[in-house]
């Protein structure tokens, strides 16, 4: 590798974490907006986005550039795509988030469908998928910058307790709707959150995947044998 491709890269790296950094602030805003039912806060994570798709954009454009400019092989292409591949699945969990705080918004102006989370048992699984589904977002990226391919296994492992608990959340939603009529349109709005939440750590769980693929050369996607417990 010359040592401008060398520069190149590594300026693309430090673009790809100043993006991730804006697109976790933006999860966790999101987030914190939803079970505060802060509405000034979800305000700001949609106003945010434009932000993160522009820089999207001058990631998508500078891959394009390395690729022109440097003609990389091997590892040094499976780099180049792999941050394509992670640059996506940021900016789509950059929109969930939006999609997140549009939610809290609307459930800001509606009866509570969740209780204090100290007691109710729907607030505490919901507080429970949220620990989960960030930390897999954190370690999904905590994998990339290390190029730890255990770590990122691991991630993807992880999903399976984001998906249990949002099959229990949406039950549990769906019986307060059908006790209490006045809980039916913040339980919809619930329902859309938490179903956004699950496909942030399905995003989470292909830059994992995308890992996997950069650090050992191994496609791992829709493979689940291929990330059974080390």
């Amino acid at each position: 590798m010359s040592k401008h491709l060398t520069r190149d890269l590594e300026d693309l790296h430090r673009k790809v974490m100043g993006m991730a950094a804006r697109v976790e602030e933006a999860i966790y805003a999101a987030l914190k907006a939803l079970q505060n039912r802060d509405s000034h806060l979800a305000r700001d994570v949609v106003a945010g986005d434009e932000t993160i798709d522009t820089l999207e954009n001058a990631i998508y454009e500078e891959c394009l550039r390395l690729i022109a400019l440097h003609q990389p092989v091997a590892v040094d292409l499976r780099q180049i795509a792999t941050t394509f591949m992670v640059t996506t699945d940021l900016e789509r969990m950059g929109d969930l988030a939006v999609d997140i705080a549009e939610r809290a918004e609307a459930l800001s102006s509606l009866p509570p469908v969740l209780g204090e989370a100290a007691t109710d048992l729907l607030s505490a699984k919901l507080q429970r998928m949220t620990d989960i589904a960030t930390g897999m977002v954190r370690q999904s990226l905590d994998s990339f910058v290390g190029m730890d391919a255990s770590m990122a296994r691991r991630v993807i492992r992880t999903d399976i307790e984001v998906d249990r608990y949002h099959a229990e959340i949406i039950r549990d939603v769906i019986v307060r709707m059908q006790a209490k009529p006045e809980a039916v349109e913040p339980g919809l709005s619930l329902f859309s959150a938490v179903r956004h939440l699950e496909r942030i750590a399905d995003h989470a769980t292909n830059i994992a995947e995308d890992v996997i693929y950069l650090v050992d050369g191994e496609v791992v996607r829709h493979r689940p044998d291929a990330v059974a417990a080390e």
